[in-house]
């Protein structure tokens, strides 16, 4: 394969013969004149031709000029093409200070010429044809955002030793609970269950004497939920560390990863994303503010929301009440739920002495919530005891209760959706705007 040319290296080389690569994105076609927008994953770049049209007094003209002006007339929007041509630099070229003029085309790939989605379609129509809607300029910055923040996240971790997992997808029992699973046929009369988090092997690592390790991989929910922050596949981001003294430990660590990769974010596409978003990246300060949930719903009646859920947790309009409270207070965006019921929270959360309560946390993110952390219970017989108060059968929890019955140091973690995090980042109302391909109950393709 031949070393290419990208549109962003144009601006340092010298004015010359030069090739480019990408797709059409406009193209104007004028009587004396033709322009091409041409972008590529780097930007785009203005194509230039002096239009050789046939003569009206039927004189002969140039062939080859003729021939590429009428290739370019017939370019669609979205075709794939090389063009060879000379670089030139003219400051009054507003993209770019530089314009190619074009000497020839090759067409790798035409494209129609109706697009079937258009810059005010609707989302459900732009996520039937997002292949074209990812073109856009905007679209593609939040893939590359969102690798900077996978990278800063890896390299935080690396850097402290810990180790990455990829733990299996297909379980033969429930990860959690009985509920929201997708379950299905394995070979013949066994069912299996896509994992809804990585949660038991997380803990087993710790048993296995991993110490602290970290997981980016696909997990699953079989939830029939319609909002703007649920998806039925979506990437997690999970963590667990062992000798901790409590959930303060995890969010420590937690507030210090996500600093230094919102700060990677910043440096590298901060000018970018307020110049496509309308939204400036805010590196946040160490530490987020920690209000205790019988506090947090103090605030929220205060502020004048009567909450209707029942179980003493808060629903999305008491969190975004309670972020609004930090942010006029604290000046933060996040913010730490802690000190939760443990009717509310999994049987494996650790449960204070003195409370009763359990030693985890929510964290919130511009009024969403992001995380659930947590200090896990490493005690067998208090763990089996807290599983069958919520009713669990201890047999399909058989696997994953041995990894207790021989030795487990005291350990917690968080599991976090990376979608969620993008998209309040960004500004975005939708996961689906911040997902590649969206997976949700109504959307199994493309």
């Amino acid at each position: 394969m031949s070393e290419r040319v990208l549109v962003k290296q144009l601006q340092a080389r010298e004015d010359g013969p030069v090739s480019v690569s990408g797709w059409v994105e406009t193209v104007r076609d004028q009587k004396k004149v033709q322009f091409v927008i041409l972008r590529d994953e780097s930007g785009a770049v203005q194509l230039v031709n002096p239009a050789t049209r046939p003569a009206e007094d039927g004189s002969e003209q140039d062939a080859a000029a003729l021939a590429l002006t009428e290739s370019i007339s017939g370019l669609a929007t979205g075709t794939f093409l090389t063009v060879t041509g000379e670089l030139k630099h003219d400051e009054r070229v507003k993209l770019g200070g530089v314009e190619i003029k074009v000497g020839a085309l090759e067409v790798a790939s035409p494209a129609l010429p109706e697009t079937p989605i258009a810059a005010d379609s609707g989302l459900d129509k732009r996520m039937d044809w997002r292949f074209l809607d990812l073109r856009q300029r905007r679209n593609a910055l939040i893939f590359r955002v969102s690798t900077t923040l996978e990278h800063a996240m890896r390299q935080y971790w690396i850097d402290r030793d810990y180790v990455e997992i990829h733990t299996p997808k297909l379980m033969s029992s429930p990860s959690e609970s009985n509920a929201e699973l997708f379950s299905l046929e394995y070979f013949g009369d066994q069912t299996a269950y896509l994992a809804q988090s990585p949660q038991h092997y997380k803990q087993m690592a710790q048993a296995a004497g991993f110490g602290r390790i970290f997981e980016i991989g696909d997990v699953f929910r079989a939830d029939p939920s319609f909002t703007s922050r649920h998806a039925t596949e979506f990437t997690s981001v999970d963590a667990e560390i062992s000798w901790i003294d409590s959930h303060e430990d995890v969010a420590a660590m937690q507030e210090e990863l996500l600093a230094t990769a919102i700060a990677a974010v910043k440096e590298k596409h901060g000018a970018e994303i307020e110049g496509l978003f309308g939204v400036e990246v805010v590196g946040p300060t160490l530490p987020f503010p920690r209000i205790p949930l019988a506090e947090a719903r103090d605030i929220v009646k205060a502020r004048g929301h009567e909450t209707q859920r029942t179980d003493g947790d808060l629903e999305p309009e008491g969190e975004r009440q309670v972020s609004a409270h930090v942010e006029e207070t604290f000046g933060h965006q996040f913010v730490f739920v802690t000190d939760y019921h443990p009717e509310i929270r999994p049987f494996y959360h650790m449960r204070d002495e003195e409370s009763g309560l359990t030693k985890s946390y929510d964290l919130l993110f511009k009024g969403v919530e992001i995380t659930t952390g947590a200090q896990r219970e490493h005690r067998i017989d208090v763990l089996e005891r807290q599983a069958v108060e919520k009713g669990l059968d201890l047999n399909g929890l058989e696997h994953y209760l041995d990894f207790f019955r021989y030795g487990v140091p005291p350990h917690g973690g968080f599991g976090m959706g990376l979608a969620r995090v993008l998209m309040l980042l960004l500004g975005e109302s939708s996961i689906r705007e911040v997902t590649f391909l969206f997976r949700g109950p109504t959307r199994l393709a493309p």
